[in-house]
């Protein structure tokens, strides 16, 4: 994740203190669906390699290892590089970890697929998008495949976005307060955190806005096509307010 003056509101689950909250936020069957999807959508085969970018706690790489893929998955917190490669140790899976800043990272292969998933493309302003974008499809075989999801996107956050909510998970009270701004498209959120023990916890935050239009132009200057947009992997496209969009794009 890049450094920025706020963090953006996804890290709040990222580091370890929360990671287990974060991790239990995830059904199993999800990681399921969204594995079946990625093999099928990308026509992967044993030995496949597959890039999996801003990994976390590994679900997607560690599942596609057990499948036979050739994983390299890369994150920039050492709790979730090293909780990944002890488990791919353990179970002698292909998966390769590495820990770097995405926004520097320079993969030294070519890859059938590549995946960034888990909303973390709203953690970049243009300039590291097109980028990062430009750095995937150098590193993406002809006919490969990128895949993204996103809860932030443009056509779901204008649709239901929620300036001032709370909720509580795991004995954790969260308090937030949001604002959209323009130029650039950006929510900048405020969250209280109160765990168990009253000791109250303050994140400032800012996640960036990008439509399907301008993530498609992107794309394209990056190499890519962008092919489908889906709401529910493998089940249901992409409707406008839908609650997440899976962008499915290939390397023309």
């Amino acid at each position: 994740m890049p450094a920025t003056q706020t963090e953006n509101i996804n890290s709040i689950f990222f580091d370890g203190y929360y990671k287990d909250i974060w991790r239990s936020l995830i059904p199993e069957g999800l990681t399921k669906a969204e594995v079946d999807f990625l093999i099928e959508r990308a026509g992967l085969q044993s030995g496949s390699k597959v890039l999996d970018l801003m990994c976390g706690y590994g679900r997607h790489a560690l599942a596609l290892g057990r499948k036979g893929m050739e994983v390299t998955a890369v994150d920039n917190l050492s709790d979730y590089v090293n909780e990944v490669k002890e488990i791919a140790v353990k179970e002698n899976l292909p998966v390769s970890c590495i820990m770097a800043d995405v926004t520097g990272y320079e993969p030294t292969e070519i890859f059938d697929l590549v995946i960034c998933l888990g909303n973390n493309l709203s953690f970049f302003s243009r300039e590291e998008t097109d980028a990062f974008f430009s750095m995937i499809g150098s590193h993406t075989r002809q006919g490969g495949f990128f895949v993204a999801n996103s809860w932030t996107i443009a056509e779901i956050v204008f649709k239901n976005f929620i300036p001032n909510s709370w909720s509580e998970i795991n004995g954790f009270r969260y308090l937030v307060n949001s604002k959209i701004f323009f130029n650039p498209t950006r929510i900048e959120t405020d969250t209280i955190i109160t765990p168990g023990n009253g000791e109250e916890e303050r994140k400032r935050a800012v996640d960036y806005i990008y439509s399907l239009n301008e993530m498609e132009a992107i794309l394209k200057n990056s190499g890519f096509a962008m092919k489908e947009i889906w709401s529910i992997p493998g089940k249901k496209k992409f409707t406008l307010g839908d609650p997440r969009a899976y962008v499915i794009a290939q390397k023309a």
